[in-house]
């Protein structure tokens, strides 16, 4: 009789195909009930390696170097049994989802159309034997994918995250020869037990600002036990203590209604460890999952086994609390790669916090809103639109999903908004840089936020004396990190502290300046800028001036229309602050840039097709428009670390540290670098800064070129 293998470990063990197919299936059951979708997903856990029956498989597994197509064969069967998810599941399960195609697909190309024809016409090995091991199941799909091609092509991506990682995890169990903790095994009454050993001290309050904070709080506790799953706003002033309220309703949401997790969405990775460091504070490391660009590397091998338990969650965000990037988020909700796709089922059943909502890019609005609005009404998944600023969002969410309606968490005449005036604003008109440099060099504590890298360097470079400095996303995040550390401490001690900075200071960085100045911008950029005056509320709001300026360089052409938008508001409405004012200027600006811009690239129109083009789509959703290169500085740590990877290391532990020492950067800059020759290019496309003079303790990587656009790193 002859024994079928899926795989054979480093130590000669063996596991059957069969085991294999049931181990996936069991797990891809379990990972999908959250969307009804546990029939489709078992099926497809029983059928994706039935190619591997074939003695072209069990020959290369034994060291052939025949070449074996081993997931067509699954797709054939589920495609012929009328099981279309499951046939693009099984056909993308390692090579990643195939665009659909269309009939007439010639066998030799990549689309699911063309792997039909290619069974159809016999050009598949046998793999016959795969009948007397396998029976495959009548499966189900539930009634709601039918509803329209969007909503069947989303639940055709959730049910490959579920075939993706139950076989990762089974391949993964049986090769190690243990099984991973999951996350979801933590205790809700846990989390719920740190929370609230961490607001306790918020009372009994000690300022009128501290009262109003608490107000805020209690309402979002008690919003997380009453309301039922759907669609929320947490619109809050800055300095309200939203992030601690938007978590305090997530938990005890998720406690009331058995949700798996809490998932923080957050719009630049130049805030996220500030966010992440404050849930491990008040939740505990072990609770607590960081994941963003720099901490995310491709590989099939991991051999250092530090913070294991969270390498791994990187993967499948198998952890109560994740925290993450827009970026991160969204482009994982449009990708078509296993790796990329793997974790998205783990987004079931989860309530998701946008932080900062407003600054969801334009070009990429519509998809954003469709995509959480199919979480939403399909997943299990409760949606909090968090911010300071509440953009125009409700008649787009309306559109998509009429049936929930956006419910406030804490509507503002439930506190007393007046406290949170901290500020009072003035309007400079034109400065030029040497008149700014001028008049923040007068002020002992001040913050000056510009447009762009360029502004941010010809500003700062105007000042002198102690105290004074620099951030940009020029900066690698340790050197960043270091330098706000800094801030920090000499704004507590009252130490001279004039800063430069741009807008990546803005949404979430807790800093208390009593002075800003702001280039003109969007309304909610101004807004954000004033958060950081003032913050504490210790000094009277007339005596806390935030100035409004027009700056010296030209306008981003990325900022036009926004600037448009908010010199027009700001024409219109003596307080501009006011939630009317605010409402105003993003219904101006949605019809300044016009309906075509909230789906630049036409994604929708795509996805509602019906051909089910996965790669296409993933190869437009880039929500950073114009890509960045990473290059890694050596210098302090990162020496040390950039040394093993000229060495040869690779290993999601050593990129996780790296991307602490690395400066993202446009092709234009790249390439004046690289001509240079002040980078060195390794094989596998990392970039090395080889001439460190060009990095400035002050001011981070020398800027030879720039788009203005440095705020969206």
């Amino acid at each position: 009789m002859i024994i079928y293998l899926a795989h054979i470990a480093e130590d000669g063990r063996e596991q059957t195909i069969l085991d294999h197919l049931k181990g996936t299936a069991h797990l891809a059951k379990e990972f999908a009930q959250p969307f009804k979708g546990e029939s489709q997903a078992e099926l497809a856990g029983l059928a994706h390696d039935i190619g591997k029956y074939s003695a072209e498989f069990q020959a290369r597994l034994h060291g052939s170097s025949l070449q074996a197509d081993h997931a067509t064969a699954g797709a054939w069967s589920c495609f012929q049994a009328g099981h279309i998810p499951a046939a693009f599941s099984i056909a993308g399960h390692h090579g990643g989802l195939p665009d659909g195609g269309n009939k007439t697909d010639s066998s030799d190309c990549s689309t699911l159309w063309s792997r039909i024809n290619r069974a159809k016409k016999g050009k598949l090995p046998s793999c016959n034997a795969w009948k007397k091991e396998v029976q495959l199941p009548q499966a189900t799909t539930p009634g709601f994918t039918m509803a329209d091609a969007a909503t069947g092509m989303f639940f055709t991506r959730m049910l490959y995250s579920c075939l993706v990682d139950a076989d990762y995890l089974d391949t993964e169990n049986f090769m190690s020869g243990k099984h991973r903790t999951s996350g979801e095994n933590a205790s809700g009454d846990l989390l719920w037990q740190r929370l609230q050993g961490y607001i306790s001290r918020w009372f009994p309050p000690q300022t009128t600002l501290d009262q109003q904070r608490c107000v805020i709080l209690k309402d979002c506790l008690q919003a997380g036990k009453a309301q039922m799953p759907g669609l929320f706003s947490l619109t809050v002033p800055t300095g309200g203590g939203k992030t601690v309220s938007s978590l305090a309703f997530a938990l005890a949401h998720a406690r009331e209604h058995g949700l798996q997790r809490v998932i923080y969405v957050i719009p630049y990775t130049s805030i996220i460890e500030q966010t992440a460091q404050s849930f491990r504070d008040i939740l505990g490391a072990d609770m607590v999952l960081e994941h963003h660009s720099n901490t995310t590397y491709d590989s099939d091998r991991e051999t250092d086994t530090k913070n294991l338990r969270h390498i791994q969650a990187t993967e499948n965000w198998d952890m109560p609390v994740v925290v993450t990037t827009a970026v991160q988020f969204f482009e994982s909700l449009f990708d078509f790669r296993p790796s990329r796709c793997r974790k998205l089922h783990n987004i079931a059943s989860s309530v998701i916090v946008f932080d900062e909502a407003q600054m969801l890019p334009l070009p990429y609005l519509r998809p954003c809103i469709h995509a959480i609005t199919q979480l939403v009404h399909h997943y299990r998944v409760s949606a909090v639109l968090c911010t300071a600023t509440q953009p125009a969002l409700g008649p787009l969410f309306q559109e998509f999903l009429p049936s929930y309606p956006i419910r406030d968490l804490c509507p503002p005449e439930h506190y007393q908004q007046h406290v949170f005036h901290r500020v009072t604003f003035r309007q400079a008109g034109q400065l030029t840089w040497d008149a700014l440099s001028c008049a923040l060099q007068k002020q002992k504590q001040v913050l000056c936020i510009v447009n762009s890298r360029q502004s941010a360097q010809d500003v700062f470079h105007r000042l002198n004396g102690e105290g004074t400095f620099h951030l940009s996303t020029l900066m690698y995040p340790a050197h960043r990190r270091n330098q706000l550390a800094q801030i920090r401490r000499r704004l507590s001690e009252g130490l001279p502290c004039r800063v430069v900075s741009t807008s990546l200071i803005e949404a979430g960085v807790d800093v208390d300046f009593p002075t800003v100045y702001r280039e003109l911008a969007g309304l909610d950029a101004i807004l954000q800028a004033a958060g950081r005056c003032n913050r504490e509320g210790k000094q009277p709001a007339e005596d806390s001036i935030v100035t409004i300026f027009t700056g010296e360089n030209r306008v981003p052409p990325l900022f036009s229309k926004a600037i448009d938008a908010c010199k027009a508001i700001l024409s219109q409405h003596i307080d501009f602050t006011s939630p009317e004012a605010i409402e105003a200027y993003f219904q101006l600006l949605f019809y300044l840039e016009g309906k075509e811009a909230q789906d630049a690239h036409h994604i929708l129109k795509q996805i509602q097709s019906g051909t089910m083009p996965f790669r296409a789509i993933a190869e437009k959703f880039h929500m950073i428009d114009s890509p960045t290169q990473t290059i890694y500085v050596p210098l302090d740590q990162g020496k040390e670390l950039i040394q093993c990877l000229r060495m040869g290391e690779r290993n999601r532990s050593l990129f996780r540290q790296l991307g602490q020492f690395g400066v993202s950067i446009y092709k234009d800059h790249l390439t004046a670098l690289t001509q240079a020759g002040d980078l060195l290019q390794l094989e596998d496309g990392i970039y090395i800064l080889q001439n460190t003079a060009l990095y400035s303790e002050s001011t981070g990587l020398s800027l030879s070129s720039d788009s203005g656009k440095g705020f969206f790193i």
